[in-house]
Parts: C-alpha cells; sequence; structure tokens
C-alpha cells in the first residue's frame, strides 16, 4: 500500500527574496509549484517567474509551473459568474485543472513540494479552496500542511477544524465561487 503524500503550500505575499528563501529552507521544500495564472508580481520583482527561478535554483530548489492547469484565474469566461468570481467547481471539473493535480501530486510523490501562490493566507486562496480542497477528496489524499509567512505550518486539519490563529471557526466550503 502506498503511503499518502505530503503537500505543502505557501504564498509568497510581500516577503523579501531572502525571507521567503528562508522559509522553504526551513521545512526542506525541494521544488516549488507555481501555480498562480499570472507568475509575477507588480509590487516584488523578485517573485516574477524569470527572476523566482534563478533564486531557486540557486539554493537547488527545483521549479514547476503549473499556473496554466492549476491557477485561480482561468482564461475561459464560463468559469466565472457574472459577477466575475471564479466558479471554483467548474474549474475543478475541467481536464487541464485534472492533467495538473495529476502532475502535482506526481511531483510531491518524489520530494517536497511546495504549492506557492502570492496569497499568504490559505484560508482566502485558491491554493486552499480549490486545490486542497479537491486533493482531499482523492482515494488517498495527501496530507497538506500551509507554511506561514512566520515560519509556521498550519495543517489542513487544524483549518478544517477551526483551529487557527484566529480562533474563528471558519466553514471550509462556505466561499464565494462554489455553486
Amino acid at each position: 500500500m502506498n503511503k499518502p503524500a505530503k503537500l505543502w503550500t505557501i504564498g509568497h505575499s510581500n516577503h523579501s527574496a531572502e525571507h521567503f528563501l528562508a522559509l522553504l529552507q526551513q521545512h526542506g521544500i525541494e521544488t516549488v509549484v507555481d501555480v498562480r495564472s499570472q507568475p509575477y508580481s507588480r509590487f516584488s520583482p523578485h517573485f516574477r517567474q524569470s527572476r523566482l527561478r534563478e533564486l531557486l535554483s540557486g539554493i537547488d530548489i527545483g521549479y514547476l509551473f503549473l499556473g496554466n492547469e492549476l491557477g485561480g484565474r482561468p482564461k475561459e469566461p464560463e468559469l466565472y459568474d457574472d459577477a466575475g468570481n471564479v466558479l471554483y467547481d467548474r474549474v475543478a471539473r475541467t481536464e487541464r485543472f485534472a492533467d495538473g493535480l495529476h502532475g502535482l501530486m506526481a511531483a510531491a510523490a518524489r520530494q517536497q513540494v511546495a504549492a506557492m501562490c502570492s496569497e499568504e493566507d490559505p484560508t482566502r486562496c485558491h491554493r486552499r479552496l480549490l486545490i486542497t480542497r479537491e486533493l482531499l477528496n482523492a482515494d488517498t489524499p495527501p496530507t497538506v500542511m500551509h507554511l506561514r509567512g512566520d515560519g509556521r505550518l498550519v495543517t489542513e486539519v487544524d483549518l478544517a477544524s477551526g483551529q487557527q490563529e484566529s480562533g474563528r471557526q471558519e466553514s471550509f466550503f462556505n466561499h464565494v465561487g462554489y455553486e
């Protein structure tokens, strides 16, 4: 029987390059899987795809872009409601998304992988609201751990049970974007 994979998630936020790289190293991350639909940052140029790839390579961390498959802002208008909100349940039913999840978990089966986008708080991010939600529906769901900006790890189990730093209970599926 195969042991379930582990998956880390991280949001780059407005961290300095040094701080972000230290977070990855602190937790033994071997590959960053970029799940941003648009792999750049207006405010932090070190998170632009080419520069990020260069920084990660400098500390022997791999980089894989899956933003076309797993990004939270798909190109197709039919994946949005009339107010412009992404309909995550529709995104999750696309072949492209399924292929992306397969690629993400194939990488996670081989090494310590962190799915990365820009939002630091996983409770407000598609890494959790779309990707993690779908992974937890798998036959053998991975253990998902959200790496926070201060270096703490918060497990998905803790978030789902309401054991987070704010102390408030938050429903995992009670967000815009679900029909």
